[in-house]
């Protein structure tokens, strides 16, 4: 199919290829939440899943509809197919940026933004975590483009200093071994007052989820009752999240080493203040200069109201 004129690029490496959405269908109303990672993606995706599930009778799924992700066993023509045969609202993932990823404008999406020193310390975490067979679906799924994955030597300064100075693709600045994080959030920054694009940060919904799942329940046109956002609210806390994909058989321990419990980690912020130091910091705030709009970062390390 034609893609929108937004998309000018194409993002395809160990873990992501844009060019798998060219035989997505779009449905009015479907909502893609996108981020660049660790960045409370499945934290949203779970509010939309509890939501849906309360308003349209949607049953939550036990893997995310990840279109961009090329390396997982699920073929993407049987996740199209049944996304195609869903009577409900769709409910989508991506870690692609603006550039990247097809924007209609009957489709909503909802952009999770988190300061980059905490997004960074979630982000090891998980690259500690990887399973030899999560290193071979990254690797070894036929179609790679590009180098390997490179595993994990534990090393986190060497980390920090990669991530902040070296790129997977060209025309970004950073990300190195995954894609950009501040490069996917200064692609949607211009686009954050159009009516179809919601911004959350990872932030607020720590700080009052309540209001966030309203925010996100209007902007998709339902109303909930406090009684029903208490309900979301606690379906979606770090716990239950967890004890689900637990007592689902935790498929998560395919990739991750601790399973469910390495994946649903900490959630929690400013970690990294007893790891990185001055000379690791003033890298940071460099980089930040270099990537992003000040208000643009200004946002990501604070939440709150956009300007």
């Amino acid at each position: 199919m034609t893609l929108p004129t937004n998309v000018t690029r194409t993002y395809q490496n160990h873990t992501i290829d844009s060019t798998r959405w060219r035989s997505f269908e779009p449905r009015a109303g479907d909502v893609i939440v996108t981020t660049s990672y660790k960045s409370g993606t499945t934290w949203t995706l779970g509010v939309l899943y509890q939501l849906v599930a309360l308003k349209e009778g949607m049953q939550p799924p036990l893997m995310d509809y990840w279109l961009d992700a090329r390396m997982f066993p699920v073929q993407l023509a049987d996740q199209l197919a049944e996304l195609a045969s869903m009577p409900h609202r769709r409910i989508l993932k991506s870690h692609l940026a603006a550039d990247g990823l097809p924007i209609w404008d009957d489709v909503h999406y909802v952009v999770v933004g988190r300061d980059p020193r905490d997004v960074f310390m979630s982000l090891v975490n998980h690259y500690e975590q990887f399973t030899d067979l999560a290193y071979s679906a990254f690797n070894d799924t036929p179609g790679r483009v590009g180098p390997a994955m490179p595993r994990y030597d534990g090393d986190i300064h060497a980390l920090w200093h990669n991530w902040l100075t070296k790129s997977w693709f060209d025309w970004e600045q950073e990300g190195y071994p995954w894609w950009g994080n501040m490069h996917h959030l200064a692609t949607w920054w211009p686009l954050r007052q159009q009516r179809n694009i919601l911004f959350l940060h990872y932030n607020d919904l720590q700080r009052d989820l309540p209001a966030e799942i309203r925010r996100i329940a209007a902007f998709i046109g339902h109303e909930l009752t406090d009684g029903e956002v208490r309900t979301i609210a606690d379906a979606c806390s770090i716990d239950a999240m967890r004890s689900v994909a637990i007592e689902a058989g935790d498929p998560l321990g395919a990739m991750f080493k601790d399973g469910a419990r390495g994946f649903f980690y900490k959630g929690t912020n400013a970690r990294w203040r007893n790891v990185l130091d001055a000379t690791e910091l003033e890298l940071y705030e460099n980089v930040k200069r270099r990537v992003l709009p000040a208000d643009c970062a200004a946002w990501l390390e604070t939440g709150g109201s956009l300007p």
